[in-house]
């Protein structure tokens, strides 16, 4: 009788849905990531002048990325913390190839969703939603304060029950601290990535139970004293196969990647899923 893998399965989640194969943070990159059977859909957030929650990396339009209404290469982009809803869906954020990324797929039309519209795919799985507050101490005029922030957020997530499903992640703790304030409930999860802080300290400081780090910051000591302390590790990001043999060796818990279906297969080939 062959020898049961005990070892827990490393999860993997679809950085920014599928960066690698379609538009980042739009519906068709999350539904490609769904598709490939990913465990969890990392995304990022920002907040529009009529504070809707939606989802975008960058806190200013993105030029490389979004082409707006009546101008191909546009000089200045806004902030979105500038701009109503209506006003931000006029911008076409899958058109332009991604030169980062040469194996993804444009999608002329795809616009900035909202977080509800992303929420709303909860039922096509039972993965979870990573959702990445933007927002800088430094530029305060990009989004709301910390606390309204996390509470904006907190509605989105309420609104479609999410609750048991939803990890709020940040590099800056102040709407991790808030959101724990909110609700106890939400897991949270501490960004980093420069420095050699101990993870335990680093969730100590932002009230979380997990830490993520970017992945040249782990090592199996340091994830060691992590499981130690009752944390998780889920590693940022990660894409190729010498990458996540470090990670595996490591023994992270999770790792995030722009390609989650190419993830995926190389955790079935060694029987870590």
């Amino acid at each position: 009788m062959p020898i049961k893998n005990l070892r827990p399965p490393i999860l993997a989640h679809g950085h920014r849905g599928a960066r690698a194969l379609r538009p980042e943070n739009t519906i068709p990159g999350f539904e490609y990531a769904i598709a490939a059977g990913v465990d969890a859909l990392e995304l990022d957030i920002a907040v529009t002048r009529d504070d809707v929650v939606v989802v975008s990396h960058d806190p200013v339009l993105n030029p490389q990325l979004c082409q707006g209404p009546g101008a191909a290469f546009p000089i200045h982009t806004p902030p979105i913390r500038t701009l109503l809803l209506r006003e931000l869906r006029q911008w076409d954020c899958g058109a332009l190839p991604n030169p980062a990324f040469p194996r993804q797929t444009p999608i002329p039309g795809a616009r900035i969703p909202t977080l509800d519209e992303v929420l709303a795919l909860a039922a096509r799985g039972p993965f979870d939603f990573n959702i990445e507050t933007k927002i800088f101490a430094d530029r305060p005029e990009y989004t709301p304060s910390p606390e309204k922030f996390a509470q904006l957020a907190l509605d989105c997530v309420r609104r479609h029950r999410l609750e048991p499903r939803t990890v709020l992640l940040s590099f800056d703790f102040r709407t991790l601290h808030a959101m724990q304030a909110l609700a106890p409930e939400i897991r949270l999860s501490a960004l980093y990535e420069d420095g050699s802080e101990a993870f335990a300290d680093i969730a100590t400081r932002a009230g979380a139970r997990i830490v993520s780090p970017q992945k040249n910051l782990v090592t199996r000591t340091k994830v060691n004293a992590a499981h130690a302390a009752g944390l998780q590790v889920v590693a940022w990001t990660a894409n190729t196969p010498v990458e996540w043999d470090a990670l595996v060796a490591a023994r992270v818990d999770a790792i995030i990647s722009d390609d989650p279906a190419a993830l995926i297969a190389y955790l079935k080939e060694k029987k870590l899923r």
